[in-house]
């Protein structure tokens, strides 16, 4: 059976990477004897996988782990089964049966939404919300974009699909994916170039809040694909 894992990444644990996280919830599943389906050959691997990487610094309560597994018990004792031997900066939010045909996590993504919010002692922005109204409504919001081999000039607009602004920040909902991946703190470091201002790379928080699939004309969150389970369940059924 396949099952998808929403889970949060808070506090210290911001600063763990990818890599780690995977290993993380491995011996996760080791400790609370999950019954997880194991790959066939000679380095056999617990069958999982993510949605998409969080950058190493930034919080979430947005994350998706899909993974294969022999049997379950009811969602609810596997959400307490798994938070009992892990963290509380990492916590399981649901715990979902997904359809036998459906996609894995990591090739849906199309869409994620960010919280930005000003960290304590570093300078506010005199008229955030009307200097970023500004910057926004450019015909268009050039910036360059590096990579290990290359660098080139791209414009962002298109894949910033909405911005608002809330009590708790600047909310930011962007395009995400292995096609297009536009991370707030590049808008950040554009907004900030729009300014004539230089960027403190410490100077915001971003935290993600959730990952979205594209269906038609509209987003769905990963978490809605699947189903709470009441009774525990067998693979063999």
């Amino acid at each position: 059976m396949k099952v998808r894992i929403k889970f949060s990444k808070t506090g210290s644990m911001k600063f763990i990477g990818h890599l780690d996280v995977m290993r993380y919830f491995q011996k996760a599943f080791r400790r609370c004897e999950i019954n997880v389906s194991y790959s066939q050959g000679f380095n056999r691997h617990q069958v999982m996988s993510f949605a998409q990487p969080l950058g190493v610094g930034l919080t979430s309560e947005g994350e998706y782990l899909d993974a294969q597994l022999e049997s379950s018990e009811s969602s609810e004792e596997m959400i307490e089964k798994i938070n009992h031997v892990i963290t509380d900066e990492i916590q399981v939010l649901s715990f979902k049966l997904l359809p036998e045909d459906s996609k894995p996590a990591m090739s849906l993504v199309a869409c994620a939404d960010y919280r930005v919010e000003l960290k304590d002692n570093y300078e506010a922005v005199e008229d955030f919300e009307i200097r970023f109204y500004d910057f926004y409504h450019q015909d268009t919001i050039e910036i360059e974009k590096k990579s290990k081999k290359s660098s080139t000039i791209m414009d962002i607009k298109p894949l910033i699909y909405e911005y608002k602004f809330e009590q708790e920040g600047l909310f930011l909902k962007v395009a995400a994916g292995s096609v297009n991946n536009l991370k707030p703190d590049l808008i950040m470091e554009a907004f900030y170039q729009f300014l004539g201002k230089e960027l403190s790379p410490f100077s915001y928080q971003y935290h993600r809040i959730d990952l979205y699939a594209q269906k038609e004309d509209r987003f769905i969150s990963l978490d809605d694909f699947g189903v709470n389970m009441k009774e525990g369940l067998s693979g063999e059924l």
